[in-house]
């Protein structure tokens, strides 16, 4: 397979990317480690362009983490919240918030208690 085809494989987005020797910035994704008691949580980098896409690409690696994360509905679970570059999710229903290249996102459980 020639090299250009490889590389829009790889990243379609940016065909000419590998050929160039170029690596696109992508998004990182964490999860608070408070979650590996129960599930494998990936660290990933992704080239997602909204929350959802992010979470999605980690269910990708470890399907039992969606359970974890979301409700049977598809929302954030009222005990988890995500920070993107250090803010609060806008809505924890349809998850749209936009991310950037370089964007750090953070899935964590919230805590309760008094």
């Amino acid at each position: 397979m020639p090299p250009a085809a490889l590389a829009q494989r790889a990243c379609p987005k940016f065909p000419n990317a590998a050929v160039r020797g170029i690596i696109a910035a992508m998004a990182r994704i964490v999860f608070a480690p408070q979650l590996r008691r129960f599930t494998e949580v990936p660290e990933l980098n992704v080239p997602a362009a909204t929350l959802r896409a992010a979470l999605e690409a980690a269910f990708a690696v470890n399907p039992r983490l969606r359970s974890y994360v979301l409700d049977d509905q598809g929302h954030l679970r009222a005990n988890v919240v995500a920070f993107i570059d250090g803010r609060r999710c806008a809505e924890s229903t349809v998850l749209a918030d936009p991310l950037q290249p370089r964007s750090e996102v953070h899935v964590l459980q919230a805590l309760s208690g008094g």
